[in-house]
């Protein structure tokens, strides 16, 4: 065999450039984000099946795939702006992140951030005004929240509140308006609703500000204020800890007491099992180790998926 040919690129190389481009785009998209925008939109459709009489039958698949895939843009168009932004920061903080890293270029930020903006408004607006209306104000929000001279991320409170704000009452209750503008039922709220809404709103309160306590070096340095700054890792630890047993006792005793149409013993059973799960976790944390603390934010994040499994499943048992 010659030297020519034993130096000549495997033919292979542009599929694993291909590979390796969509593992860098699947990176910026934040994965644990893409995991529970689906799962919202997965959920409050089988829990607007549990409430209407209409069954599966009801709801189109094409208007569920529309409300998925203007979710997903929206939430690229979020989390993508917010790294354009914070380069320099992510260089501390999270430096496998593409931009950060140079996987992706700013111009192949800037790019996918835009076309993804239009297409989730797009999409949104073909599927129905209450996704449009859902999409476009968390779109806004999301902006505000990262985009310079607002830069809502600078403040503590109002980080917290456009993130709790977002995940925890916007997308529940515009997911479900959704469903029921194609079921044709009236717009009202069911108390099932209201109770997964309350739940995800003070869940995401507690994910908000345990995210910080990983990336505190580099906020500190560029001067992001963040309730771990101002805190303290261990108070922030304790304080999201706490969020999270409120949001499990409030939902059993939802159960116990029958306030919505779930199945109580299986929203009691699940809820205490994942209770005392997650005092058993954050037992073996070291707020030390800022790779143990990333961890179990992930675990937070799987907590936050699974209940989006649980509830409807409640519903559909109840």
């Amino acid at each position: 065999m010659s030297q020519s040919s034993q130096n000549s690129p495997l033919p292979r190389k542009p599929v694993q450039s291909y590979f390796h481009w969509l593992y860098a785009f699947w990176k910026f998209s934040r994965p644990h984000t893409i995991i529970g925008t689906s799962l919202s939109v997965l959920g409050l459709y089988f829990i607007a099946i549990a409430v209407s009489s209409t069954g599966f039958s009801g709801i189109p698949l094409s208007r569920v795939l529309g409300a998925w895939i203007a979710c997903l843009c929206g939430n690229v168009y979020i989390v993508g702006l917010n790294q354009l932004e914070d380069v320099d920061i992510d260089k501390i903080n999270k430096p496998h992140l593409p931009l950060a890293s140079g996987e992706f270029s700013r111009q192949t930020g800037q790019f996918i951030v835009a076309f993804t903006g239009i297409v989730a408004l797009v999409v949104a607006w073909l599927t129905g005004p209450f996704l449009f209306g859902m999409v476009a104000i968390s779109l806004a929000i999301g902006t505000a929240y990262s985009l310079p001279p607002i830069r809502l991320k600078q403040f503590p409170f109002w980080a917290a509140l456009c993130i709790f704000s977002v995940r925890g009452t916007i997308v529940n209750l515009g997911l479900y308006l959704h469903y029921s503008w194609v079921l044709k039922q009236s717009q009202g709220i069911p108390p099932v609703v209201w109770v997964l809404t309350l739940f995800i709103l003070v869940f995401t309160f507690a994910i908000a500000i345990f995210k910080d306590i990983p990336d505190m070096e580099g906020d500190r340095l560029y001067n992001i204020s963040t309730f771990t700054i101002k805190l303290g890792s261990q108070a922030v630890f304790n304080l999201a800890l706490w969020v999270i047993t409120v949001c499990y006792l409030g939902i059993i005793l939802v159960g116990v007491l029958r306030v919505a149409s779930v199945n109580p013993i299986f929203v009691v059973i699940t809820h205490l099992a994942l209770l005392i799960w997650m005092w058993l976790r954050s037992l073996a944390v070291d707020l030390q180790d800022k790779s143990a603390i990333a961890q179990f934010y992930q675990f937070i994040w799987k907590l936050f998926f699974i209940e989006y499994l649980i509830f409807p499943i409640a519903c559909l048992l109840a």
